[in-house]
């Protein structure tokens, strides 16, 4: 990707799960490096919340900032005094999304979604997604969770977390094939008429 801005505004929206007004609206001031959050002033509704701020993002955002020296707004526009166009990221996305040889549609959303599953799928619990991603109501963060073939084949019931009983020689197990290829006959009053 061509613009280091842009690459670094996709990169904070998946790796903080953040709305694209979100990312956009980021203030330099908005990095809270001691404690490792994202101050998030646009949520949607007008709320404020805390992000995760991820070690790696950071270090990237510190790069970010020698090099573009952003003053106000960590992700400025053209005039430095103001955010940078939502519709500016969204070309930015659908460019990286063709470089990187997507074929299915993405949008700058489409990492808001990824992030979620990606925790997810880390074993991160629904609740703490939930606050990350801002959400007042559980069911609105269950929209943007998929719950992926590799998670469900991963998950473990909880009959094998018993501990195995040891069977007696008289219970030994049959050494015929599971499942019986032939069927016993029926008992003697069941049988049809002949």
């Amino acid at each position: 990707m061509e613009s280091l801005k842009h690459r670094l505004l996709l990169t904070t929206l998946y790796a903080a799960g953040l709305r694209l007004l979100e990312g956009t609206h980021l203030r330099v001031a908005d990095i809270d490096v001691p404690r490792m959050l994202l101050r998030v002033r646009n949520g949607k509704g007008n709320k404020e919340r805390w992000a995760s701020l991820s070690p790696r993002l950071l270090a990237e955002l510190r790069v970010y900032w020698l090099i573009e020296r952003p003053t106000e707004w960590l992700f400025p526009g053209l005039r430095p005094d103001k955010p940078l166009d939502g519709s500016v990221a969204q070309k930015a996305m659908r460019r990286a999304a063709q470089l990187a040889g997507l074929t299915r549609p993405a949008s700058p959303h489409t990492l808001r979604h990824s992030f979620a599953t990606h925790q997810l799928e880390a074993g991160v619990d629904l609740r703490t997604i939930q606050q990350l991603l801002g959400h007042s109501d559980l069911s609105t963060t269950q929209v943007y969770l998929h719950v992926t073939d590799l998670r469900v084949r991963q998950t473990l019931s909880p009959f094998d977390l018993l501990p195995a009983a040891e069977l007696r020689p008289h219970q030994q197990p049959p050494t015929s094939p599971w499942p019986p290829t032939e069927l016993p006959p029926p008992p003697p009053e069941q049988q049809p008429p002949g």
